[in-house]
């Protein structure tokens, strides 16, 4: 493990109680039944555990999309050329995605990076680039990339978060692009859940029944060639992982480090989250599960980290549009905490007891 990301890991503390305790108090104070905002009110205390703050604030946001293409698209395992990962990175560029569309709405910015992108992107002022490779190798045939490498997507991640907390960071979503990348961490999930292939694999962009078997069979057949151990987070994300999801899960771990909430997204900023709190156990406090994706194993993924999803809406598209919803959700618990008067403030009597 790399002095980087060994100190990382060391920086990440237990949540603060006294805070927490005193968000609490003040949810207890306000102008409605205890509990009646139910899971506002869990996540503003939360909130105030990770930042050390009674009365947290969210004011500077931010969706970390990385981007990544697999060498495993050789087995045919989805619909869509490899091709459009490129092209979609230009799109988030150009403004016109998904994530761009939901992010505006919420007011938080977009950090688009090229984690290991098969063509060569055009130079772009908005575009981060932390290509570890052209893509990662075939996974069915071997590993997936070297340790180092899995090293440094995952040191290119801590970096990335380093850099937006001197700009103004108080909370941070996930979101991913990268053809073909359900397969890699549908393999993830199955390591480190010890879930069966068959009950984690999903249909991705919506594939077939027929396509449905072969990528499962795809996925046991680069668990039989690797034998990634559970035990060794590092080499199960050389092993059969993307450069993606090592940068995803040294965001997790970086802003963890910072005292900064984590909105993860779908089933591939899951994979990333299984990798990290292998890591470094405590980050499971810092994640916050934006929703429930519409893929098979984000269940399971999320039962076995111990997350709730804040929602379900059949949603798959990555990005990290999910995280943004999220993120928007969280500001509005933090924001209820702060800004809504307490009984005493409004002149409102309290129940009677």
């Amino acid at each position: 493990m790399s002095e980087l990301l060994s100190n990382t890991i060391g920086m990440i503390k237990p949540l603060d109680q006294e805070a927490m305790a005193q968000a609490q108090a003040r949810q207890d104070m306000l102008t409605k039944p205890q509990g009646s905002l139910g899971r506002l009110e869990e996540l503003s205390i939360k909130l105030a555990g990770i930042q050390g703050n009674p009365r947290p604030q969210i004011r500077h946001k931010a969706i970390i999309t990385m981007a990544g293409d697999h060498g495993v698209l050789a087995e045919k395992v989805g619909n869509w050329p490899q091709e459009v990962t490129t092209q979609m990175v230009y799109n988030f560029l150009g403004g016109g995605a998904g994530i761009n569309v939901i992010a505006r709405q919420v007011g938080t910015r977009i950090i688009v990076v090229d984690m290991g992108v098969a063509s060569e992107l055009t130079p772009n002022p908005h575009l981060v680039s932390r290509k570890v490779a052209p893509g990662t190798r075939n996974m069915a045939t071997g590993a997936a990339m070297t340790e180092e490498q899995a090293i440094t997507a995952v040191e290119s991640g801590i970096e990335i978060v380093r850099d937006e907390v001197a700009k103004g960071l108080d909370i941070v979503g996930t979101g991913d692009m990268g053809i073909g990348n359900t397969t890699p961490s549908a393999a993830i999930c199955s390591v480190m859940t010890g879930k069966p292939v068959t009950r984690v694999t999903g249909r991705g962009t919506g594939i077939t029944d027929e396509q449905l078997a072969h990528k499962v069979e795809v996925i046991k057949r680069a668990l039989e060639v690797n034998r990634p151990d559970p035990e060794q987070p590092l080499t199960v994300l050389a092993r059969v992982g993307g450069f993606e999801i090592g940068g995803l899960a040294g965001v997790m771990l970086g802003a963890a480090a910072h005292r900064i909430p984590v909105v993860i997204d779908g089933f591939i900023s899951g994979a990333a989250a299984l990798i990290a709190t292998a890591l470094a156990p405590g980050l499971k406090d810092y994640l916050i599960a934006a929703h429930l994706s519409a893929e098979s194993g984000h269940r399971l993924l999320l039962e076995h980290l111990g997350l709730k999803p804040l929602l379900s809406m059949d949603m798959r598209l990555g990005e990290g549009t999910g995280a943004a919803l999220g993120i928007f959700l969280v500001e509005t618990s933090a924001r209820v905490l702060a800004e809504m008067a307490t009984f005493a403030e409004a002149a409102v009597s309290e129940k009677e007891e």
